[in-house]
């Protein structure tokens, strides 16, 4: 028996003809990697949508918050050319539900649109194409190509530091610098600070140095399109108001984060003679043990550099409470002593997504 679902509310434009079949297994792959731009609840009502395009043997597949907008692409057997939006949600939970096939999707009268499978029959409604706003389009000069590995580890080391408060807008995200032979990023929050450089790379179109502010949500997008994608590049372009990122055949478009980027330079650190070379692991583990004995109201920690017979690295609590807990790490080298006073989640951080080869 066939199962027809239906909505209550039918708009009264009349749409373009459309008509396609596709794989359920690409048309699922290309939906989770556009669904998360959508937002769950929004004001205007065409942006809970996608935007389906079928052209040539092509669906183009879009989704946007105004913000930010993804564009990708799955291969089609395209019967009726033609466009429709479709609500992004309910045709992502319904999709994943079909058994495996070809699908059958074609678009009525009224913005309706049919999706057939097997014995499957459904009918959801849309908004008109004509109601979506327009996204702009990849430039076709002034980009730039940067490694998918190096750019998925910059993207790691950094984004745990950039603020969570809006009030501080140009540290809401992380601020990307270009050089002919070298990629660098940085992030702070005001309270820590992540620089991570990658020198001897070769990037095109590139001449002095280019520097530009990635949202957070940008950066998160561009961390799971670069987990499912085995692309070895990255293209990047921008314009006035635009940053563009494309990661094989899908296409993340950002607006800027206008603002400027604090003076990080001048609180690097310069001819640092106190270091200490340790296994993440180890410290993290060790940060974790020391950090159950923490003061309840500060939180705090110790790490100490010791130069004693056997150079030792020792993290502890810090606190007045009766409870005490100490671990001491050995390490390669160190110059001189050194104590350092932070919360456990601050030198933490960087390990807990540091997933990447040690490439930087």
């Amino acid at each position: 028996m066939s199962i027809v679902e239906t909505e209550v509310e039918k708009p009264a434009a009349q749409g373009a003809a459309m008509e396609i079949t596709v794989s359920r297994q690409e048309l699922v792959k290309e939906l989770t990697a556009t669904q998360s731009v959508v937002e769950r609840k929004t004001t205007i009502p065409i942006l809970s949508n996608f935007l389906i395009e079928a052209d040539g043997d092509r669906l183009n597949i879009t989704a946007t918050d105004l913000d930010q907008a993804i564009r990708t692409s799955a291969a089609v057997k395209v019967k009726k050319p033609g466009s429709c939006t479709i609500p992004a949600r309910k045709l992502y939970d319904y999709i994943k539900l079909l058994p495996e096939g070809d699908i059958s999707i074609k678009l009525l009268e009224n913005h309706w649109v049919q999706i057939r499978s097997g014995r499957s029959n459904t009918k959801m409604v849309g908004m008109a194409r004509a109601n979506y706003p327009q996204v702009p389009e990849f430039p076709s000069i002034s980009v730039t190509s940067i490694p998918s590995v190096a750019f998925k580890t910059l993207i790691g080391r950094t984004i745990f530091a950039i603020s969570n408060e809006e009030s501080r807008y140009t540290l809401n995200g992380a601020l990307m610098v270009l050089k002919a032979e070298s990629i660098a990023m940085v992030a702070t929050d005001g309270h820590r600070l992540s620089f991570v450089e990658k020198a001897g790379e070769n990037l095109e179109g590139i001449s002095g140095e280019k520097r530009v502010l990635i949202p957070r949500k940008a950066l998160q997008e561009l961390q799971t399109l670069l987990a499912n994608s085995d692309a070895e590049k990255v293209e990047f372009a921008d314009d006035e108001h635009t940053l563009f990122f494309r990661v094989g055949h899908r296409t993340l478009s950002s607006r800027k984060l206008s603002g400027q980027f604090p003076n990080y330079e001048a609180v690097m650190p310069r001819d640092n003679s106190r270091f200490a070379v340790v296994r993440s692991s180890e410290l993290s583990s060790a940060i974790q043990r020391v950090a159950q004995f923490a003061d309840e109201r500060s939180g705090a920690i110790r790490l100490r550099l010791v130069q004693r017979a056997q150079d030792q690295l020792a993290v502890d609590r810090v606190g007045r409470i009766r409870r005490h807990y100490r671990h001491s790490l050995f390490r390669r080298s160190h110059r001189g002593g050194l104590q350092l006073h932070l919360h456990p989640r601050f030198p933490e951080s960087p390990w807990k997504r540091r997933r990447s080869p040690p490439g930087i």
